[in-house]
């Protein structure tokens, strides 16, 4: 594993070697007069030090930081392209003291200059924010493949829609509503999509190999309360059913870094394959900068039946780490056990440990670089075997304006079982039945054609090279490639006007 750990962090590092050139000059910011810093929690954002995407970035270990408002005018402030936005009225889905752009997956934290691509109204007291992409693509996973190895093809459109409704309680309460669905049911099917080397979760009482799995019509029902002790402290409340527990980074659907790659990370499941779970409650404490969060949740992954409400357990327990140091990364450590999470293994249980680094750098309007640097690790423990194997993501995306450029390392380590590789025949010896080591590496490019009522088309393609371990190659080749192209459509990014 050692040798692996300094090539994918030495990607991570060329590939985020040039976000410094983007700071340009910064905005002035005209704001209203003095108010209640717990009521209007984002006017106690210093703008010199913490910005919305779309501002110039400054560097800063203190994003956060009260301001002085005397003797300033709200009318210099310009709208947003999706609508006149109070700033004031754009607090982040669980706390009334940061930014909306720091909404992740779930609980977890993004950088606070991360692209927020939506669209945003106000009704009343309620701030709706609908998110969502539909990626309408052909892909040929193994191309060139001889009849006996793995591999497929296949016209599909991978999707996803989440609104979030947001309203304050209050002098110091904070409301969330969170819904989010699929449709990949209908337009993947019941065994998902073609993908070399994935794994995880059954179908018709067989496990998934070589293919991602569909998510379920209903992915997220969750409700969130914050309540304010101060501007440094707040303690959130938050179920869902389904829900998202305390592990691991912003899944990988809800990262910018992720949002050109229309397939899973192959250490989907060693790292945020929770982001789906029929029963979680977590509480979280924030101090600053700092979150710490424990939630207790179904262990079980989600069955085959895609549009029924699984049975909550309750039975797995998880806590995370959260650190923002500057308004650029997100950094989380978590650590979690899972009562049974595959359906096919009733009697093993999962220990999974994961770290993450999330960065995000703007430099214009539509012009950044998004990164995530993931590992996760899993230790397997039944009543026959225990067994740890471990995952590491490495991805980038740069965009440009219209066009975008993006690439994904990973590494991770599958077992025998995980790939379904007929260990009594191909492998007579208990040395060979894994893990098996799998490199992966993929370059992709987008170009928006079109954008069109505040929502972009874009076309896209990527290309796949992965490396498996030399004694699982008869089934996919020495170095088997796969490629796609894609349409996608999405949400307009939220841009800034001129302050």
């Amino acid at each position: 594993m050692a040798y692996h750990l300094p090539f994918a962090f030495g990607l991570f590092l060329l590939l985020n070697a040039f976000p410094g050139y983007a700071q340009h000059e910064q905005h002035q910011i005209k704001q209203p007069a003095a108010m209640d810093t717990i009521r209007h929690p984002a006017a106690t954002m210093d703008h010199s030090q913490h910005h919305m995407p779309g501002m110039a970035p400054t560097d800063t270990a203190r994003p956060v930081a009260p301001m002085n408002h005397a003797g300033h005018d709200m009318s210099a402030m310009q709208s947003m392209d999706h609508g006149t936005t109070n700033m004031g009225s754009m607090p982040h889905a669980y706390s009334r003291q940061l930014p909306m752009s720091r909404n992740g997956s779930g609980t977890a934290w993004n950088p606070d200059q991360t692209p927020m691509y939506m669209w945003m109204s106000h009704h009343g007291k309620w701030m709706v924010m609908n998110h969502g992409a539909i990626y309408l693509r052909y892909t040929n996973q193994n191309m060139g493949r001889d009849g006996k190895q793995r591999g497929g093809s296949t016209f599909d459109a991978s999707n996803w829609f989440m609104t979030m409704a947001q309203r304050e309680v209050g002098e110091k309460g904070l409301l969330n509503l969170t819904a989010m669905f699929s449709l990949d049911p209908i337009t993947e099917g019941g065994n998902g999509y073609p993908l070399l080397f994935q794994s995880g979760e059954a179908y018709q009482g067989k496990p998934l190999v070589d293919r991602q799995h569909p998510h379920d019509l209903f992915s997220a029902l969750s409700i969130g309360y914050t309540h304010a002790f101060s501007e440094d402290v707040d303690l959130t409340a938050y179920v869902g059913y389904p829900g998202e527990p305390a592990i691991g980074p912003v899944a990988f659907m809800h990262r910018i870094s992720a949002m050109p790659n229309a397939d899973a990370a192959l250490g989907h499941h060693w790292q945020d394959a929770t982001h789906i779970t029929f029963g979680v409650a977590t509480l979280g404490l924030r101090y600053k900068q700092f979150k710490l969060e424990g939630s207790n949740f179904t262990g079980r992954e989600p069955d085959e039946h895609r549009y029924n409400f699984d049975k909550p357990r309750a039975d797995s327990w998880a806590g995370r780490l959260n650190w923002n140091p500057t308004s650029n990364l997100a950094l989380q450590v978590s650590r979690a056990f899972l009562k049974q999470p595959e359906v096919l293994h009733p009697n093993e249980d999962v220990k999974r440990t994961t770290a993450s680094i999330i960065q995000s750098n703007q430099w214009g309007n539509g012009r950044y670089i998004a990164s995530a640097l993931v590992w996760g690790m899993n230790r397997n423990i039944s009543d026959e075997h225990t067994h740890t194997s471990h995952s590491v993501l490495a991805e980038t995306n740069v965009q440009l304006g219209k066009p975008a450029v993006y690439g994904r390392y990973e590494f991770v380590q599958k077992s025998a079982e995980e790939l379904q590789t007929e260990t009594s025949i191909l492998y007579p010896n208990d040395s060979d039945k894994g893990p098996f080591n799998i490199h992966a590496l993929t370059l992709g490019g987008t170009y928006r054609l079109v954008q069109l009522a505040k929502t972009d088309l874009t076309l896209g393609a990527q290309a796949t090279v992965y490396r498996p371990q030399e004694i699982i190659q008869p089934l996919y080749g020495k170095t088997p490639v796969s490629a796609q192209v894609y349409l996608r459509l999405n949400p307009s990014l939220m841009q800034m006007g001129k302050m």
